[in-house]
């Protein structure tokens, strides 16, 4: 057994941080590579993206088929629900998995020249078959875009065109939760490409409100869950063409930009009444990430769906992509975080070792 010096043992509790770090630190605060999935699949064109927590796999949706196919983590395609019944060419817009009830629940719309078309689907998640077919109501223009659900089943949909939000319960009943004045009280600039882009991605908060951004003039509005209740979220800056959004577990929210290729990571210290973006990362622009989905441990992944292209229809496309993003800045604070612990923890030690010293001096003097 070798005996160290008091100089070598202090020596030693100087390199402890940095063992500290090594051991304790997250691999992905250090990894260089995202996870990143290329998957083919004949002019699918997915807009919408969900993560299935039970079956471990992605779940998209398709411009141009009645399908929602699911994605493993190495890129295989399988078509989980391919529902001919439903008008051919109807998209398959907004998904969300709703677990405590193994159910997916997709929006559908059907574009020009096909007559107006909205309504949300809810399909068994491990059978395929259609639980229910709700048409969502509207006296003006609708196009439906996105859904999230709450935990007791009920699911809120956008309405970009009308600029209001369905509530449609685990039954299937369909009603308009939300078509408060604060939606439409702000101007829009018309030579915008996506003005016509209103209320668009949206997340249901556990504390029992909704998270719903719009396109055309970069806002976020918190909204009731229950009475439809809508204001305005203070925000440091404007989230311009912003699509797909999606609440993490310890309250950061992400947003994402087609129209931009940009994703803005947001915190709040007062539940959504103002909010900040502390972080906004690049993503690939001809992609064209419409939408994100957190899968276990909070990762985040953009899907690639190219529906820009899809949408002009003179192209042919196989390859797609689903990309995992992260917070650079939020990887900073980590490590920051574990160097001031381990440093703490090599003080904490080498105090601990001093006074052992102390004690056995005295025992030596005692004796």
């Amino acid at each position: 057994m070798t005996l160290l010096s008091s100089k070598h043992s202090f020596t030693l509790l100087l390199f402890l941080p940095l063992l500290f770090i090594h051991i304790s630190t997250p691999s992905t605060v250090f990894a260089a590579d995202r996870h990143v999935i290329n998957f083919r699949s004949p002019n699918l064109y997915p807009e919408g993206i969900a993560w299935d927590p039970k079956a471990h796999h992605f779940l998209v949706g398709s411009l141009r088929h009645r399908t929602i196919s699911s994605v493993s983590d190495s890129g295989v395609v399988k078509t989980l629900i391919s529902d001919t019944s439903l008008l051919e060419n109807v998209t398959v817009l907004g998904l969300a998995v709703d677990s405590l009830n193994n159910r997916v629940l997709a929006v559908l719309y059907a574009m020009k020249p096909l007559p107006p078309f909205n309504a949300l689907a809810a399909y068994d998640l491990r059978s395929g078959h259609r639980l229910f077919l709700s048409l969502l109501p509207s006296d003006t223009a609708a196009i439906a875009n996105d859904v999230t659900v709450d935990f007791k089943g009920n699911a809120y949909v956008t309405n970009a065109a009308g600029n209001f939000i369905w509530k449609v319960n685990d039954k299937g009943s369909a009603s308009i939760l939300s078509n408060s004045p604060r939606f439409t009280e702000l101007p829009v600039d018309p030579t915008l490409p996506y003005s016509f882009c209103g209320l668009n991605g949206i997340a249901y908060v556990s504390d029992g409100y909704l998270l719903v951004v719009q396109s055309n003039t970069g806002k976020m509005y918190k909204v009731d869950a229950e009475d439809g209740t809508a204001t305005r979220v203070v925000l440091n800056k404007d989230l311009m063409g912003a699509d797909g959004v999606a609440v993490r577990q310890d309250g950061v929210v992400l947003v994402v930009s087609p129209e931009l290729g940009k994703m803005w990571f947001l915190k709040s210290n007062d539940s959504w009444g103002e909010g900040a973006v502390f972080d906004e990362i690049d993503l690939d622009l001809e992609g064209f990430p419409t939408t994100i989905a957190l899968r276990e441990r909070d990762r985040a992944y953009v899907l690639y769906g190219r529906i820009r292209e899809g949408v002009l229809g003179n192209s042919e496309r196989e390859s797609f992509g689903i990309e995992e993003v992260r917070s650079e800045k939020e990887g900073e604070s980590v490590v920051w975080l574990f160097v001031m612990i381990g440093f703490g923890l090599a003080y904490f030690l080498y105090w601990r070792f001093q006074m052992g010293q102390l004690v056995k001096n005295m025992d030596k003097k005692i004796n």
